[in-house]
């Protein structure tokens, strides 16, 4: 009895399905066992991501919670605990041990230990492994220390690439620049340097002031101009 159209249609369907589902028996008994261990070893790598993310979540809040302490210790007149300041100067987090480490020195000078000040402050500045902002105060205050035993002219070499508009600390390192360049009679060079301190908005306050003041004595104007209203 010949197959009508329909059931041609419908007897090769069911060839078909019965091929592919003979293809896929076989593609699983071939590889079935490997994909079974790749998606057990993706979800333990994924198990593992997890655990780590939040390990190392956990153990940064922990070394941030001591480091709270000790700047809070510090900033109120007081002394860190020596070993926990320790600890922390060799935290793994760049930022953290890089804070500590400026809170050491800065307890060695407020204790007049100038030299060990001078010396923790130059290893930080010479540290490749923290980031330039750090690196580049540890540079002024390591500076301002010295200030009274260098010539102007080295002061200048150490820090004129610091003091310029836009640098994260401008004021800081400009003003011991505009210091120098009085020293060394070089008003024309100082007094622009105080007045565009004088106008950094960005620069602190209290710089700000003295930097106008001195500006002023210069005769460099250094009062900010007013913005023009923007016309409709």
């Amino acid at each position: 009895m010949a197959l009508t159209p329909q059931n041609s249609e419908a007897f090769m369907r069911e060839v078909d399905e019965a091929v592919r589902q003979d293809q896929l028996l076989t593609f699983w008994e071939r590889f079935g066992r490997a994909i079974v261990a790749l998606v057990i070893l993706g979800l333990l790598a994924f198990a593992g991501y997890l655990y780590w993310q939040h390990h190392t979540k956990t153990q940064s809040q922990a070394v941030s919670e001591e480091m709270d302490k000790v700047i809070a210790t510090a900033a109120g007149g007081g002394t860190p605990d020596a070993k926990e300041l320790e600890k922390l100067a060799n935290a793994s987090q760049p930022g953290f041990r890089a804070s500590a480490l400026l809170v050491k020195a800065g307890a060695a000078a407020r204790k007049g230990d100038n030299k060990t000040a001078i010396a923790a402050y130059q290893a930080m500045a010479n540290d490749s492994a923290l980031d330039q902002p750090y690196r580049d105060l540890a540079l002024i205050r390591q500076t301002t220390l010295e200030y009274e035993s260098l010539k102007p002219q080295q002061v200048v070499d150490r820090l004129k690439p610091l003091a310029v508009e836009g640098a994260p600390w401008f004021g800081s390192a400009g003003e011991l620049v505009a210091i120098a360049y009085m020293k060394m009679r070089k008003p024309d060079l100082a007094g622009p340097l105080f007045a565009a301190m004088a106008k950094d908005q960005n620069v602190p306050q209290s710089i700000r002031s003295r930097a106008r003041q001195m500006a002023g004595l210069l005769g460099v104007d250094a009062v900010e101009t007013p913005a023009e209203p923007v016309k409709g």
